[in-house]
């Protein structure tokens, strides 16, 4: 089996493929490309009123990059309703070197000092990969991504890959789109040359927040 390093990680996510482990026992990582793609439109994100004004509040400090360790350690760590996860010690090695070297990033949740929330993913040209995301405490999570959302358009990000739809991700916008026009978004979205670190999400958040949905 072709041993998978952070080169050929970056490779495939330019090729519209990325990894799964069956679970965090299982040391083998498997490829998928399937059929019908999960995304999330940068311009159609849906803010819940309820989750606007836990924003708005500042319930929670969020952050990018400043504990990208223990995110993903978040992620992988089993929760109530999820006993096992795909995250094994090969992804994490993976993952926190591509994170060293300026490609995967976090955005985390905080109460106080205490990291509550938080996902991770991969940026690659215009295009930003999510892999997994964990909560401790309600909506800590779901202010992560809206965070995450701002500054993927104030950075000018193109795409936000969730790999697939789930209920949770359906109620933000999520949608499913055919391998072909997944492919095409993503060569448009590689050529940009977008900047992460640089990019201030706060005007972008105010929009978002101000754009929410008319749900309780």
């Amino acid at each position: 089996m072709t041993r998978v390093t952070p080169q050929l990680l970056l490779r495939a996510y330019a090729a519209g493929l990325f990894p799964m482990a069956e679970s965090a026992d299982n040391p083998e990582l498997h490829w998928f490309d399937p059929p019908r793609r999960g995304i999330l439109p940068l311009d159609g994100l849906h803010v819940p009123r309820r989750l606007a004004r836990t924003i708005k509040a500042g319930r929670f400090r969020v952050s990018a990059n400043q504990a990208f360790h223990a995110v993903i350690a978040g992620c992988a760590a089993p929760a109530p309703g999820r006993p096992n996860t795909w995250i094994n010690d090969e992804i994490v090695a993976l993952y926190t070197t591509l994170h060293r070297a300026g490609f995967a990033h976090s955005v985390e949740s905080w109460d106080g000092e205490v990291l509550v929330g938080g996902l991770y993913g991969v940026a690659l040209g215009g295009a930003y990969f999510g892999e997994s995301m964990f909560s401790r405490a309600t909506d800590a999570s779901k202010v992560a991504l809206v965070h995450l959302v701002a500054r993927l358009r104030a950075a000018g990000f193109a795409l936000l890959d969730t790999q697939f739809v789930t209920d949770h991700l359906a109620r933000f916008g999520t949608v499913e789109i055919e391998r072909a026009e997944y492919r095409r978004r993503l060569d448009a979205a590689l050529a940009l040359r977008p900047d992460w670190a640089a990019a201030d999400p706060g005007p972008e958040l105010d929009l978002l927040l101000g754009n929410r949905t008319g749900e309780p």
